[in-house]
């Protein structure tokens, strides 16, 4: 099982799986996921930024945890957005790149953008790498 497939496992039954976010490539250097518009939308029809959230900690969450290694664990412990343009439809992609990569915490950017490449979110995310347990 490679580490896609393996974190996608440890996805199941969450909130991940729930928002249909499908994780596309994992590595400590990038990790990219998409997430379908359709039911994830606010009352007024377009993407809720709760959602653009979810996806950006997730897939920071997951790049966070490949830096820290294993036997380490990581939790967020701060995360920002700046919400660009709500879609209506469609599918969004996240890519999660990393700002700083420390022995006790590594932040992430996340930019989520329209197939076409229009972007909807860019987010920030702070983790703790936490020492094994």
């Amino acid at each position: 099982m490679n580490i896609t497939e393996h974190l996608t496992a440890l996805s199941a039954g969450t909130l991940i799986e729930r928002m249909g976010i499908t994780l596309v490539s994992a590595s400590a250097d990038k990790v990219v996921g998409t997430m379908p518009v359709a039911g994830n939308t606010q009352p007024a029809g377009l993407l809720h930024g709760g959602a653009s959230v979810v996806l950006a900690e997730t897939l920071g969450s997951f790049a966070a945890q490949l830096h820290a290694g294993e036997g380490r664990s990581v939790v967020g412990i701060e995360v920002n957005a700046t919400h660009h343009h709500g879609p209506r439809d469609g599918v969004v992609t996240g890519v999660a790149t990393p700002v700083h990569r420390g022995r006790t915490t590594a932040s992430y950017e996340i930019v989520i953008e329209t197939a076409d490449g229009r972007r909807v979110c860019t987010a920030r995310l702070t983790c703790l790498v936490l020492a094994p347990q």
